[in-house]
C-alpha cells in the first residue's frame, strides 16, 4: 500500500506544481508586478510536499488521493470569493449538459453547505419543482441512506437516472418541526431558456426566463414577436429565480429593450481581456411597449444585468424583492486533467456604474447563502438604504448599489397554501395532473377556445369532489376539511393542468399565473411603466 502511495504522490505533486505553474503563465502581468508572489509560492509548494511526504509516512490507512487533491483544489479556489470554483472533470460535464445538452435527473440547482445538499433553487417545470421542492430545503438522505457530507459527485449519481425511474429523498425544511420524504420521479430536465410566454389579457404579454443559456436571445426574441403579433402593448419579463448564465447573452436581451446607444453593462478586471464594455444597437430591440422586470432573492448574475439596465435606462419598471447579488464575473480554464477551474476575472457595473455584488467573507460561503434565506432580509436592506452608495439614474432617479437590484416597487411573495395542500402538490404520484388529464381525455370537445376557457370556465363544486374522490382511490390520505380550506387554489390547479393537457404549457402557466400574488400586484403598477415609455417618445 505504502508503495502504490509513493508512486501516486509525486504525480499529484507535479499536478499541483502544473496548476500553480499555469496560473502564472495565465497572469504573467500580476507575478512581475509583486515579486513576492514567487517567494510565497515557493514556500508554499514546500509545505505542500512535506504535508504530502508525512501523509505518506505516518497515515494509518490507503488513501484516495484523487479526493483528497480535488479538496485541496476546492479549498483554493473557495478562499478567492463564493463563485471561483474548482470543477471536477465528471462534475463539468454536468454543467456543459445544463446550457448546451440534456439529462435526466431531478432538477435541482444545489450546493453543499454544513454538509448537507442544500436546494439553491428547483429547475422551473422539472420533478422537484412538481413535488415543490423549496429554496434553503435540505435533503438529509436519499432512499433512506444518509446524506450527510456527501460529495457534488456523490449527488449527481445518486439524483440522476433515467426518465421513470424513483428516488426518495427525505427533506429537512426551515420552519417544519419533522423531515418528511418525497418521491420523486426522474424525467428530462428542461434546458431551454423561455419557460413561458403569453397573453394576460388582450394586450399584457408575459414571458418568463429560466436562464441565460447559449439559445436565449434567440428564444426571447420570437416570443417577443409572437406577443407582438397578439397585439401586446406592455409586458411583464419574469426573472425571478434565474440564477444567471452567460455575460453576452444577459447584454443582448437588454438590448432587445434598449433602443438608444448607451451602456447596458460593463466590466472591470486586473487584464485588459477583462474589460468590456455592452453598448445598445438602435437597430435592434423595442420601444413600443411598456415593461415591467420582476425579480426576487433567487435573481442573480445575467438577470440582475437585465434589470440593472432597464432600471438604470429608464426603460421599465422592476418589482418584486432585492436580488441576490453576484456581481462578478467568472472566466471558466480547462485543465488537462478534464477538469476546470471557473476564476473570478472582473466585477460588472451597470449602466449607472453600480456594483451589485454582495459583501462577502472570503473563505465563509455558509454565511453568504444563509443571508440570503434570512425572514427578514427586505426589512434589513431597507433600514440600511441610505448606508449604501447613490447612484442616478439617466432621468435622474436615485437607485443603490452594493448589494443585488432594489426593487422600484417591494412586492413579497406569499403563500397560502396549507400542509395537507402541500402533500398533495408533493405526491409523487402527481394526482392533480393525473385528475386533470383524464377530465381533458374525455371531455375535449366541450372547449372551443382558450380565451372562452380562461374566461369563463370553473371548477364546479360536483368536479371537486370528485377529485377528492380521485384522492380516496388513489390511496392518497388527506384531511379533507385542510383541502378544502385551499379550494380555490386546487381549483386553479386543476384549470392550469387542463389548459396544459389541451393547449400546451403556456397555457398551463397562464392559469397559474391568476392566482399568483407577485404578478397580480404588478399589474397595478403599469401606470408607472407607461411613464418611461412616454419619456422616450
Amino acid at each position: 500500500m505504502f508503495n502504490k502511495f509513493r508512486q501516486i504522490w509525486p504525480l499529484a505533486l507535479s499536478a499541483t506544481l502544473g496548476f500553480l505553474l499555469a496560473t502564472v503563465l495565465f497572469v504573467p502581468r500580476v507575478y512581475s508586478s509583486n515579486q513576492n508572489v514567487y517567494r510565497v509560492l515557493r514556500e508554499k509548494i514546500n509545505v505542500l510536499q512535506q504535508i504530502i511526504s508525512y501523509v505518506n509516512h505516518f497515515y494509518f490507512d490507503s488513501v484516495d488521493m484523487d479526493k483528497v487533491m480535488d479538496g485541496a483544489f476546492h479549498g483554493l479556489m473557495e478562499e478567492l470569493d463564493p463563485h471561483s470554483n474548482y470543477i471536477p472533470a465528471k462534475e463539468q460535464e454536468n454543467i456543459n449538459e445544463l446550457f448546451k445538452g440534456k439529462f435526466q435527473g431531478i432538477g435541482i440547482e444545489f450546493d453543499i453547505l454544513e454538509g448537507f445538499i442544500t436546494v439553491i433553487s428547483p429547475v422551473p417545470d422539472s420533478p422537484s419543482d412538481i413535488v415543490g421542492l423549496m429554496p434553503g430545503d435540505k435533503i438529509i438522505a436519499i432512499n433512506g441512506e444518509d446524506a450527510y457530507k456527501i460529495t457534488k459527485d456523490q449527488v449527481f449519481k445518486k439524483l440522476r437516472g433515467r426518465k421513470g425511474t424513483k428516488v426518495v429523498v427525505t427533506i429537512s425544511r426551515i420552519g417544519t418541526s419533522k423531515p418528511f420524504d418525497v418521491t420523486i420521479i426522474r424525467d428530462n430536465i428542461p434546458i431551454y431558456s423561455v419557460g413561458a410566454a403569453t397573453m394576460l389579457d388582450d394586450k399584457t404579454g408575459y414571458i418568463f426566463l429560466r436562464r441565460f443559456s447559449a439559445t436565449t436571445e434567440k428564444e426571447v426574441a420570437a416570443a417577443l414577436d409572437t406577443l407582438l403579433a397578439k397585439g401586446m402593448e406592455r409586458l411583464l419579463f419574469d426573472l425571478r429565480g434565474n440564477s444567471g448564465g452567460f455575460l453576452e447573452q444577459a447584454a443582448a436581451i437588454s438590448d432587445q429593450f434598449i433602443t438608444t446607444a448607451d451602456t447596458l453593462v460593463y466590466t472591470r478586471g486586473k487584464i485588459k481581456e477583462s474589460n468590456q464594455v455592452f453598448i445598445g444597437s438602435s437597430k435592434k430591440g423595442y420601444n413600443n411597449f411598456s415593461l415591467i422586470i420582476m425579480i426576487n432573492r433567487g435573481s442573480a448574475s445575467a438577470a440582475e444585468i437585465v434589470s440593472g439596465a432597464v432600471q438604470d435606462l429608464d426603460r421599465g419598471l422592476v418589482v418584486g424583492e432585492t436580488s441576490f447579488g453576484k456581481g462578478l464575473v467568472q472566466r471558466q480554464l480547462p485543465l488537462d486533467s478534464g477538469a476546470a477551474v471557473r476564476v473570478t476575472i472582473a466585477r460588472y457595473y451597470t449602466p449607472s456604474g453600480r456594483l451589485i455584488q454582495r459583501p462577502y467573507d472570503d473563505g465563509n460561503d455558509l454565511a453568504y447563502y444563509r443571508e440570503l434565506y434570512e425572514k427578514d432580509r427586505e426589512a434589513k436592506i431597507d433600514s440600511l438604504k441610505e448606508l449604501r452608495p447613490k447612484y442616478q439614474t439617466k432621468s435622474g432617479r436615485t437607485v443603490y448599489g452594493g448589494g443585488g437590484i432594489t426593487p422600484d416597487i417591494y412586492i413579497p411573495f406569499k403563500s397560502t397554501i396549507n400542509s395537507e395542500t402541500g402533500k398533495v402538490l408533493r405526491n409523487p404520484k402527481r394526482p392533480i395532473f393525473n385528475f386533470a388529464s383524464e377530465y381533458a381525455s374525455t371531455h375535449q370537445n366541450e372547449f372551443s377556445s382558450f380565451s372562452d376557457f380562461r374566461d369563463t370556465w370553473t371548477v364546479s363544486s360536483s368536479l371537486f369532489d370528485s377529485f377528492i374522490t380521485h384522492l380516496e382511490k388513489d390511496s392518497i390520505d388527506v384531511i379533507q376539511d385542510s383541502i378544502r380550506v385551499n379550494a380555490g387554489f386546487i381549483h386553479n390547479r386543476i384549470k392550469s393542468e387542463l389548459a396544459g393537457s389541451l393547449w400546451g404549457k403556456d397555457e398551463g402557466a397562464n392559469i397559474r399565473l391568476l392566482l399568483d400574488n407577485q404578478v397580480i400586484e404588478a399589474l397595478k403598477h403599469f401606470n408607472e411603466a407607461d411613464a418611461f415609455i412616454e419619456s422616450l417618445n
